[in-house]
């Protein structure tokens, strides 16, 4: 039986860059968990006691800028190589060699550049919502700019140190339930309902929010714990990771078009617009993902899938880790 969530164990650990905050359950093999955004190791509270009594050293962390890990204030500061050194820096902290590293969201993405600039230290990859896609292509400022015609997408949006902070600071907590229900299965906009990922003229991206339901996965208690931490940090931290996609563009450019070879997984839900619009990268996955060992897209989940299915994420996790070791 899984053990109980109060044997977390909460600790800092510190590296060259900082303090991580850690939330850790088990012991044995290590498998390192990385959230995205707006969260914080909070959004693995379902999957750490699961993978424990599973015979693993689950271990979720507040990613740089969230919770009680720090906050840098340069803006340069949360590119993906400084997050990847973060990563890598917890491992050793936590005594060990190699791990199983798994992202959800921007996690996943963190994840999985963690895992192609440092194969010797993860030695398996599993990312939930967002695919694999490889470093390079075209800007992305460049790409984001082009899309939603007059609307502006959300990437964009971010992009303007203040602008969203000044809309979602005044109220965090109905801010994140509204964006929690934007992109829930069972709560998000129907078809032909303004996408809430644009923004229009002269608009905010709540405008789009749902404001009379909330996912069933979000209790009132969950929703405590992610404003109590965003109201006390402020969101500056969370949305620099936005602010140096164009930053990242340039230091991965030599690994332009690089597979991700150690054994992997991917699960995303077939109402998220991660899966839909990257589609084109999951059909990809024979040449990109080569190491693939369990791949699968769910019926009637939305975008924050270890929550929104938290016995069928953990059932696809534990049977996936039986095949990789740390």
């Amino acid at each position: 039986m899984p053990q109980p969530a109060s044997e977390i164990t909460h600790r800092m650990v510190s590296s060259p860059a900082g303090r991580t905050h850690l939330a850790e359950q088990g012991t044995g093999p290590l498998v390192l968990l990385v959230h995205g955004f707006p969260e914080s190791w909070y959004s693995w509270r379902r999957q750490l006691p699961v993978l424990a009594a599973a015979g693993y050293r689950a271990v979720a962390m507040d990613v740089r800028g969230y919770g009680r890990s720090s906050r840098p204030a340069a803006a340069d500061a949360y590119r993906m190589l400084d997050l990847m050194e973060d990563t890598v820096s917890v491992v050793h902290a936590l005594g060990e060699e190699s791990a199983v590293i798994i992202g959800h969201d921007w996690g996943a993405t963190i994840a999985a550049n963690s895992a192609l600039l440092k194969p010797d230290v993860f030695s398996a990859v599993g990312l939930l919502s967002v695919p694999y896609t490889p470093p390079g292509g075209p800007r992305p400022s460049d790409v984001f700019a082009q899309m939603g015609g007059d609307e502006e997408f959300y990437v964009s949006y971010f992009q303007e140190p203040g602008r969203a902070e000044a809309e979602i600071e005044p109220d965090v907590r109905g801010w994140l339930a509204g964006f929690y229900a934007a992109f829930s299965a069972d709560t998000m906009p129907a078809p032909g309902a303004p996408d809430p990922h644009f923004v229009g003229k002269g608009g905010t991206l709540r405008d789009r929010f749902p404001e009379d339901r909330r996912p069933a996965w979000l209790s009132e208690g969950d929703l405590d714990a992610y404003a109590g931490e965003f109201e006390r940090t402020g969101m500056t931290g969370a949305l620099n990771r936005y602010r140096n996609m164009d930053r990242d563009w340039e230091d991965l450019a030599d690994l332009s078009g690089a597979p991700l070879t150690q054994p992997s997984l991917f699960a995303g839900g077939n109402q998220d617009a991660s899966t839909t619009w990257l589609a084109y990268a999951i059909k990809a996955y024979p040449v990109t993902l080569p190491g693939l060992v369990s791949s699968h897209l769910l019926d009637g989940c939305g975008h924050w899938i270890q929550q929104e299915r938290p016995d069928q994420i953990n059932q696809l996790l534990t049977e996936w880790l039986a095949t990789v070791s740390a």
